[in-house]
């Protein structure tokens, strides 16, 4: 079979592409295999409860149901829903937003794929730009995006260190640059795979480098603010028109629903909605009329503060808690990145002897699914820093019981791994 160079490039070994066979592989085999790989919530009871109830509201509602399975969207995505958040934040937060600010995408994968192609590549008469991450690193599925290739210029980050056995990763401003080759800027809050949260000021500075050089600052808030409020740490909610918020309904506890939003100045959802009409032709309304009612009446704002931000945070400190016990205070080093959101904790072993990739596979013949650390530095060199494979990223999503042993076999395999390269000494 011969392709096009777009065919080659997203028909090759990707990140994202591993990482989703993985776990499909793993989930459909029936191995009992300890699943800490990928980014599926937790099943949290009282949301799945709350959802039952809307979706039997629904089945009971003849005209409920057309709209839901009968009835194309238009390509920016269901009005009732789009209508019902932009009065809910603008009356929440004081954002100046209309419905036209707003538009859906099916799953935010896809709303990745759209502004990181709109803002950067071939700008014509010789001209390219690039995706700027400020702070490495970052999402996985952000690697393969770009229809071109070396769509992203990252940034090394500040290390500190908060505690014997912890660290955090800090823009370092010094190194960041804005050029005129420059389309965007990117950062998830929290981040995806650290669990970082970029702070208030870090937000200002960037926002402020976006607006000097005319450029959008795209916040990737799938697990922030406002929804779902994964946040361990204080972090203000920001949007203006210099700002493309994009949030999403999976880790509310809807993944399967695939609704991503993306919230940005008028002319930006325009040229989104256009794209989307192309490439989807309608978003599915399901998401949006599922979770509709909780927007209109605020309960998606409470429910993430009350019962998803507490739900996360306590599995956060449980798997802390057990890694810590798993490595003991006199092994070799290893530090966890400081657990400020998300949903996942970020191990560094440094001078690892072997790769995270290398630890990957040995943990994957144990029986635990993790991600190496190494898909997640896009828009950096492969060589030249030994840190981007001394890493790995865990989740800490599912049976809390099931995470501990998964992370006490982690302990054991690093542990094995350091005597075995003392005994070739």
């Amino acid at each position: 079979m011969k392709l096009s160079t777009f065919g080659r490039k997203f028909t090759a070994d990707a990140g994202i592409t591993s990482l989703m066979d993985d776990l499909g592989n793993a989930m459909a085999s029936g191995d009992d295999m300890i699943m800490m790989g990928g980014g599926n919530p937790g099943h949290i009871p009282e949301i799945q409860a709350r959802v039952q109830e809307i979706l039997a509201d629904m089945s009971r509602s003849e005209s409920d149901v057309r709209r839901l399975v009968g009835v194309y969207d238009p390509p920016q995505g269901e009005k009732q829903f789009i209508a019902s958040l932009a009065d809910l934040l603008s009356r929440e937060y004081g954002w100046d937003l209309k419905p036209e600010n707003i538009a859906l995408t099916n799953g935010s994968q896809a709303a990745f794929f759209m502004l990181f192609n709109m803002f950067g590549g071939d700008y014509g008469e010789g001209q390219r730009k690039h995706i700027l991450l400020p702070l490495a690193p970052e999402y996985i599925g952000y690697a393969d995006a770009g229809i071109e290739p070396d769509l992203f210029h990252a940034v090394q980050p500040d290390i500190s260190f908060t505690d014997a056995h912890e660290f955090k990763y800090r823009v370092d401003f010094d190194a960041v640059e804005v050029t005129g080759e420059t389309g965007a800027i990117c950062v998830s809050r929290p981040t995806n795979p650290t669990g970082n949260v970029v702070t208030d000021e870090e937000m200002a500075r960037l926002e402020e480098m976006a607006r000097q050089h005319d450029v959008p600052l795209i916040v990737d808030g799938a697990y922030g603010t406002p929804f779902p409020s994964l946040l361990f740490v204080d972090a203000k909610p920001t949007w203006n028109e210099q700002i493309i918020l994009c949030l999403s309904l999976s880790k509310l506890g809807l993944p399967a629903a695939r609704t991503g939003i993306v919230i940005a100045a008028a002319p930006v959802i325009k040229a989104l909605s256009g794209i989307n009409a192309i490439m989807n032709l309608a978003t599915g309304s399901f998401g949006a009329m599922l979770a509709e009612p909780l927007v209109r009446s605020g309960e998606i704002l409470s429910l993430s503060r009350e019962v998803v931000c507490p739900f996360y945070k306590r599995k956060m400190q449980r798997a802390v808690a057990a890694f810590r016990d798993a490595m003991g205070e006199d092994s070799c080093r290893w530090y966890v990145h400081k657990p400020e959101g998300a949903m996942f904790l970020w191990l560094w072993f440094p001078d690892l002897p072997i790769t995270s990739l290398e630890l990957y596979q040995r943990l994957k013949a144990r029986g635990v699914l993790v991600v190496s650390g190494h898909y997640f530095f896009p828009g950096l060199p492969e060589d030249g820093w030994k840190h981007r494979d001394e890493c790995l990223r865990v989740t800490y999503s599912q049976d809390d019981g099931r995470v501990a042993q998964g992370l006490q076999i982690i302990a054991d395999e690093v542990k094995a791994v350091w005597a075995e390269a003392d005994r070739e000494v």
